[in-house]
């Protein structure tokens, strides 16, 4: 059984859309990786921090899917690191209403031992030194490191990311991340830029129309499947990460070929998690219901065509 740990917030989440709004619920990027890492057979550890705010239901929550939360900071008369943000009608933009950093201020990761060892690291989104101090904890380098990241850290850390990204395998971002991150228009372009920063493969979300992956001179585009219903964009970019970690550290193969089915399985559960507010989805999910839109993934994407 392959180990996958997963750094990242645990936090809580007041979101508005076009179709409601909620009071505050559970969020974070961590949150959204390790359900969605969940659904495969990996062993998994979160590595975060939340206040005495944080109720005991959610953390059962997590531990009853098999995740080790061990590593999990409770911080005595803490407050939980908490965002809110409202989305547009195209569920594309948004404005943050609130971001209260809390515990997450002071935060001071640490690995656990058990994980040390861990055949995939999965950063997700993050200061850039605390991603660095965990890359430096671990007694082995995993087979797969993976970061997520964003635009801030572009806009406030931008050596401190550099230097991150030297040490990856994979990094996560969307597209207008990454045009900011390289000054290209051009994503070929841009993802060539970035694999000579250090990472051997590049992913760029495009929401709703998919993701790319890139590696060397080879390109792979997983549509996004069309849906009926967006609900809340929220922790998508996350669950797709948790999905395309958790799949690679099951199978244990980090090919490129291996790799465009992470991505696909990252995009799979992606569309679920949008279905509901905040975890709501993910917590429900089922694997028959997985099985089935994969079924889904396969038939938008396969067709026979007769060349001339």
């Amino acid at each position: 059984m392959g180990k996958l740990l997963i750094v990242g917030t645990v936090a809580f989440d007041a979101i508005e859309t076009p179709f409601g709004k909620t009071d505050k619920i559970l969020g974070g990027a961590a949150t959204f990786i390790g359900l969605a890492a969940s659904q495969f057979g990996a062993k998994s550890a979160i590595v975060s921090v939340v206040g005495e705010d944080f109720p005991k239901e959610y953390l059962d929550l997590l531990s009853d899917r098999n995740i080790d939360i061990s590593a999990l900071q409770v911080v005595k008369g803490g407050k939980t690191f908490f965002w809110s943000g409202k989305y547009h009608n195209d569920l594309n933009s948004r404005d943050t209403l609130a971001t209260e950093l809390n515990v997450l201020a002071d935060f001071d990761p640490v690995v656990p031992g058990n994980f040390k060892d861990a055949d995939v690291l999965m950063l997700g989104n993050l200061h850039p030194s605390t991603q660095l101090s965990v890359i430096k904890q671990m007694e082995e380098r995993p087979k797969l490191i993976v970061l997520d990241t964003m635009n801030f850290w572009m806009d406030n850390a931008l050596e401190e990311l550099k230097e991150v990204i030297a040490h990856i395998d994979v990094i996560t971002i969307n597209d207008e991340e990454a045009r900011q991150l390289t000054n290209e228009y051009s994503l070929v372009k841009a993802a060539e830029k970035i694999q000579q920063m250090g990472p051997r493969f590049v992913v760029i979300k495009k929401g709703e129309h998919g993701a790319l992956l890139f590696h060397n001179a080879e390109v792979f585009f997983a549509p996004a499947l069309p849906l009926e219903d967006v609900f809340d964009p929220t922790g998508a970019g996350d669950t797709f990460a948790g999905g395309f970690a958790g799949y690679l550290t099951e199978t244990k193969n980090i090919s490129f070929n291996n790799l465009k089915s992470a991505v696909i399985h990252g995009s799979n559960l992606a569309s679920f998690c949008v279905e509901r507010f905040g975890t709501e989805r993910m917590v429900n999910l089922n694997k028959k219901e997985v099985n089935q839109r994969l079924l889904q993934f396969k038939e938008l994407t396969q067709f026979d065509i007769e060349l001339q």
